[in-house]
């Protein structure tokens, strides 16, 4: 057990803030003769001088500056440990469960993360990146707090959010690049397609354009990027997700007349917004926040899963 209490730590620290026990006393209401007293009963719980005179003023021995430091770091997580303690009393969660689809803009969902955790640094986030269907059956299992997807969930009402714009692309070597003409379809269908796999784990969704002869299936985003930038297929991607590869011209979009370019309404969904606590409002508005701050008018660059 401490024989030293929390208050004779403020208190020290108190006097050393402000230059002196005068001082100090003024500052945080109490009296000389009780921070003096305080203080002195602490160098002789410690056995070890943490004050020394210099004059009129006092200061920190050595060993008091070493043992000041910790001690600041105890009087910072006993208040954290109070605002927690406040917040949960309050109804505040101590953890939320957001499934963010993939195809998401990775700049906005850090953004949202950044600002919700300076708000709410207590509160412990699971962060679910889904694929087509997989947030939405989280949604109908109970799995999750809030649900960012392109796909509507029926019998719940979805925010919109931001509109994600897919474009399809190849390596600029490609073979498809090499035909020096506006492709179709059947261009398409003759060359490997990388798909992202669905997250869902019952009913998994197939969606987009899925008709080319060979088709490699993959569980996320960037291992399908990693293979157009190895020129292993085509597919459509988030342009969010491409934007730097597009500028270097390690990707190319297809010169296809139409359908080379394809636009996702992703909209954000509460489990049950009027139950939901005040963590999860503030992720949903940290969200919409990021999204009004780094795109305009709410309008992104993407295309569909495949």
């Amino acid at each position: 057990m401490s024989r030293v209490t929390l208050a004779q730590w403020q208190m020290l620290a108190a006097v050393v803030d402000h230059g002196g026990f005068a001082r100090a006393a003024e500052a945080i209401h109490k009296s000389p003769s009780t921070l003096n007293h305080a203080v002195h009963k602490l160098e002789e719980q410690l056995g070890v001088q943490v004050l020394e005179p210099v004059g009129r003023q006092v200061r920190l021995t050595e060993a008091g500056e070493l043992l000041l430091r910790r001690a600041r770091q105890l009087v910072e997580s006993a208040a954290s440990l109070e605002d927690v303690a406040s917040r949960l009393a309050a109804g505040l969660e101590a953890e939320i469960i957001v499934a963010i689809e993939q195809i998401f803009p990775a700049a906005v969902q850090a953004k949202a993360l950044e600002r919700f955790s300076e708000e709410y640094p207590q509160v412990r986030v699971q962060l679910h990146e889904s694929v087509l269907h997989g947030g939405i059956e989280m949604l109908y299992d109970g799995r999750a707090d809030l649900v960012v997807s392109g796909i509507s969930a029926q019998g719940f009402l979805g925010e919109p959010l931001v509109l994600v714009r897919f474009i399809a692309v190849a390596h600029p070597d490609h073979a498809l690049h090499q035909l020096g003409r506006s492709l179709d379809l059947r261009d398409l269908a003759q060359h490997r397609q990388l798909v992202v796999r669905d997250s869902a784990l019952r009913q998994p969704l197939d969606a987009g354009w899925l008709k080319a002869e060979q088709r490699w299936t993959v569980g996320h985003l960037n291992t399908s990027l990693d293979m157009l930038k190895r020129g292993l297929g085509f597919a459509w991607m988030p342009e969010s997700h491409i934007t730097e590869e597009l500028a270097r011209g390690e990707l190319k979009p297809l010169p296809l007349p139409a359908g080379g370019i394809r636009e996702v309404p992703v909209q954000m969904i509460f489990r049950d917004r009027d139950r939901a606590g005040p963590a999860a409002h503030a992720m949903a508005t940290a969200l919409k926040q990021a999204v009004d701050e780094l795109y305009s008018h709410g309008s992104i660059i993407s295309n569909e899963t495949p």
